[in-house]
């Protein structure tokens, strides 16, 4: 597994739902979320994207700020299109799957993901 690939606590997701502004920088030419964690703290997130493995469904996402890879399980909420939850990966062999298939199709793991600004 990446040193740079973290697992982080399951986010409150802030997107174009909110009813709040969201700043996001240079980056207006890709789709960004706010995760808003447990301890408060906002994270901005650059999505690389949704892929399935054994019928789970996970989104990979890259911090702005330091570039890390981050893996949930994604969940999409039946209510309004476009509506999700993110959840944590709580195994480590479910985590270790997910971030083999996250390499396979994004990259290699000894290539470094690097968002373009």
């Amino acid at each position: 597994m990446d040193k740079d690939m973290e697992r982080n606590d399951a986010p409150h997701v802030h997107d174009e739902n909110c009813d709040h502004d969201h700043h996001h920088g240079d980056y207006d030419d890709v789709e960004t979320i706010v995760l808003t964690l447990n301890d408060d703290s906002e994270l901005e997130c650059v999505v690389l994207g949704i892929f399935e493995v054994d019928d789970v469904e996970y989104m990979a996402l890259v911090t702005l700020d330091d570039e890390q890879v981050l893996l949930y399980r994604y969940l999409e909420d039946g209510e309004q299109d476009g509506d999700f939850t993110l959840e944590n990966i709580d195994s480590d062999e479910e985590f270790d799957t997910a971030s083999q298939v996250f390499f396979e199709i994004f990259g290699d793991e000894d290539e470094e993901i690097e968002v373009e600004d």
